[in-house]
């Protein structure tokens, strides 16, 4: 893992829990890369202080975050900032696939299943079939050995991503206490403006 790939780690695990809700994901990615299909049209004044919080995906089942931009933004803050971004990015990606592919194959599992007993998918009332808990813990248990490597790596990538994360923002801390100390202050250059 190279240093910029530990530095982009750094971002997901430290979220702020205040502010309004947002309605839909935001996502801040490079141009060059493919825009989410679903993107925020509303971004916080440039008066807010705090991260915006969204209601879960219905796929990755993850709250989106439109992180805060502080007015004159140090570069330092902005490295972390994108850092979470690109983690919190990462981790929907991740759990949208994963959700999905779940879904998909415990459709099958049941359609086969329910063939084998040579029952259809709907009773004589319409309602849905289903399998009992112990015909379905055989699925679940295949489905988690299949993905055992997955996860793992899932696992290992998220904790480094954390520890860079948790790494950048004593950095972070550290840097805005040696200005106050020192009494430099935030500078007043050209503030940082949200993307669109």
């Amino acid at each position: 893992m190279n240093s910029r790939t530990a530095a982009c780690l750094f971002s997901g695990s430290q979220r702020c829990l205040r502010g309004v809700v947002a309605s839909k994901r935001h996502c801040a990615r490079p141009a060059a890369q493919k825009e989410p299909a679903e993107k925020t049209k509303f971004n916080p004044g440039p008066t807010t202080k705090y991260d915006w919080i969204g209601p879960p995906d219905r796929l990755s089942n993850l709250r989106p975050i439109i992180y805060h931009i502080p007015e004159n933004e140090t570069p330092l803050e902005r490295k972390l900032r994108h850092l979470r971004q690109e983690t919190e990015d990462w981790n929907h990606e991740f759990w949208t696939h994963q959700n999905v592919t779940f879904s998909k194959e415990k459709e099958e599992y049941v359609r086969s299943q329910l063939k084998a007993k040579g029952l259809t998918e709907r009773d004589e009332k319409g309602r849905k079939r289903t399998l009992n808990s112990e015909e379905m813990a055989v699925f679940y248990k295949h489905f988690l050995d299949t993905n055992y490597i997955k996860h793992a790596s899932y696992n290992q990538e998220w904790y480094q991503r954390n520890f860079t994360i948790t790494l950048l923002m004593a950095r972070v801390a550290l840097h805005n206490v040696w200005r106050a100390l020192t009494g430099q202050g935030r500078s007043k250059g050209k503030p940082t403006v949200m993307p669109k």
